[in-house]
């Protein structure tokens, strides 16, 4: 039975020619379309109101930024060319838009299932990957434009699990909201970065947003459901746990 949220958009933001779920619900978007030297077979971020241009800051986002701005649709959701939503119960397979479209119908919001870091906080992680003039940038923004959101924003920065990827999948409502909170925040933290004459690293604004998700959906209330999260390359958790125990190390 077709649901309120059966039409839903799932964009799975890509950067090269990948295998897609084949789904109705998922749409192909080649994030950075702008700077590519040769187009994709998927919709492109360039075309309508977009900031494809800023994709090598924002990365996923780019595709984000489109869908909102350009794309109809009653629910909206992003997922990664190598990270899709499992179902709830067939964990091994691409979630499909008629279960999506039965989730939203009992919540409003639907989130990977959280990443833990165990031996870290979410800002000792960051501060440590990604430098703490970023984040002190951020906070401080946030602070000034949106300061009922920065007591979840801290909480959320202190604890040692979170939601990740930027991925998620909305009712329309929420996902235009969460866009028109999110954009202006990354926004403004940029344009200081860029007046104090700070460094600013490649897709960096993509890896705040990540850290931002939890206190928005935490300061608003909203009830959602978490899914188990596919992997269509192999993870390198070697490579990863070095790498993170490296930083560990560091003072932040």
């Amino acid at each position: 039975m077709e649901t309120a949220y059966g039409g839903v958009r799932v964009i799975v933001a890509a950067h090269k020619a990948y295998p897609m779920p084949q789904d109705a619900a998922y749409l192909p978007v080649h994030a950075g379309a702008a700077g590519a030297k040769e187009p994709l077979p998927y919709a492109s971020d360039a075309q309508g109101e977009t900031i494809s241009a800023r994709n090598g800051l924002y990365c996923e986002l780019t595709a984000l930024y489109w869908a909102w701005k350009n794309l109809p649709a009653p629910a909206l959701g992003l997922a990664h060319y190598r990270r899709h939503f499992a179902g709830a119960r067939d964990r091994r397979s691409t979630i499909a838009g008629g279960e999506i479209a039965a989730m939203l119908e009992r919540v409003p919001v639907i989130l990977p299932k959280k990443r833990h870091y165990l031996i870290d906080t979410r800002r000792g992680q960051f501060i440590r990957a990604h430098g703490a003039a970023a984040y002190d940038a951020l906070r401080t923004v946030m602070g000034e434009r949106q300061p009922g959101y920065l007591p979840a924003f801290d909480r959320s920065m202190a604890r040692t699990s979170g939601h990740c990827f930027n991925m998620f999948i909305m009712r329309r409502e929420q996902a235009d909201a969460y866009c028109a909170w999110l954009f202006p925040l990354l926004f403004e933290t940029e344009a200081r970065m860029r007046a104090a004459g700070q460094e600013i690293a490649p897709r960096l604004f993509g890896f705040l947003a990540e850290r931002m998700l939890d206190s928005w959906v935490e300061t608003n209330g909203l009830d959602y459901a978490e899914l188990p999260v596919i992997y269509t390359e192999g993870q390198n958790w070697l490579k990863k746990g070095t790498a993170f125990l490296l930083r560990r190390m560091r003072r932040a």
